[in-house]
């Protein structure tokens, strides 16, 4: 299986463009705001609570991220207008990382203000390493001010995460744990499968050890299982953690876990950079690729 997940990913970014969406659309809520809301608005009626995300990263113009943002606050709006059950994911980069740190800054704190007022969770995304230590920096000085607001995301592949979990937790930031997505070197990731699912399980126990709220963000059976059994060891309350997944990916191990009495939140990326998105994410992540190949002929 994972042959034929890397070779759907490989020849994707030789596939016309129509048969990508195919594939693509399966996991993104469309180009428009409105497609993402009425996306939200079916997961929110099937037990899920959802996080919207503007596709886009690594702006390198003031001009685009002050445009980007202003877009971000709209959505704010709209989730509000819309009384949806949804926060917000954004990415540094694409509200001016890399033009200026602290132009960044003003961007996200003019996010966080808007979110702070109507009571909408923003989740900072994590991008590849040379941005992992900058977006926990400005997450903490975010977390000082907006308290109940902002977290974090806690990449399992990279072998600093443990110390970043001892480092973070007694902030009481809350957490996304997920594999990681992006190709880093072996001196600073673990490549092999069964060495980042090991290293997931141990920082999974360790957010949970300290107190933190985790989203549990995972298709993989053996994570699912093993958080499972943490959950039922901990005698964790359903609030104390929640379960996270991909659009599109797995609807019935979703359906399977909510059935079950977990909480549980879908990621729902939309926007004009769909096809972008989906040939960097399916190239990153064979697996994902797979699992929507296979739910295209099986509905799963």
């Amino acid at each position: 299986m994972g042959f034929f997940n890397r070779l759907i990913a490989k020849t994707l970014p030789y596939t016309p463009k129509p048969l990508v969406k195919v594939v693509a659309m399966r996991y993104i809520a469309g180009v428009t705001v409105e497609e993402a809301m009425k996306t939200i608005e079916e997961l929110n009626r099937g037990g899920s609570l959802a996080t919207v995300d503007l596709l886009g990263e690594f702006v390198k113009s003031r001009e685009v991220a002050a445009k980007e943002t202003r877009q971000i606050l709209s959505i704010l709006d709209k989730i509000a207008q819309r009384q949806v059950k949804s926060g917000l994911s954004v990415k540094l980069t694409f509200l001016g990382l890399d033009v200026s740190p602290e132009f960044c800054r003003e961007n996200l704190r003019r996010i966080l203000e808007k979110a702070c007022q109507l009571g909408i969770f923003v989740r900072i995304d994590m991008e590849n390493s040379p941005y992992t230590d900058e977006t926990f920096q400005i997450g903490l000085e975010m977390w000082n001010e907006f308290q109940g607001t902002v977290g974090l995301v806690l990449q399992a592949y990279l072998r600093r995460t443990l110390s970043d979990i001892e480092a973070l937790a007694p902030s009481g930031i809350s957490f996304r744990l997920c594999k990681g997505i992006y190709v880093e070197p072996e001196e600073i990731a673990y490549t092999d499968r069964e060495e980042v699912r090991q290293n997931y399980l141990r920082c999974l126990a360790a957010i949970l050890d300290r107190g933190s709220f985790v989203g549990i963000a995972t298709h993989d059976d053996v994570l699912i299982d093993g958080a499972r059994r943490m959950i039922a060891e901990r005698g964790l309350d359903r609030d104390d953690y929640e379960f996270q997944m991909l659009l599109g990916v797995r609807e019935q191990k979703r359906r399977e876990l909510i059935d079950e009495g977990h909480r549980m939140r879908v990621y729902v990326p939309f926007g004009q950079d769909w096809y972008g998105y989906s040939i960097r994410r399916l190239k990153e992540n064979p697996a994902i690729a797979g699992y929507v190949f296979k739910a295209l002929f099986t509905g799963d």
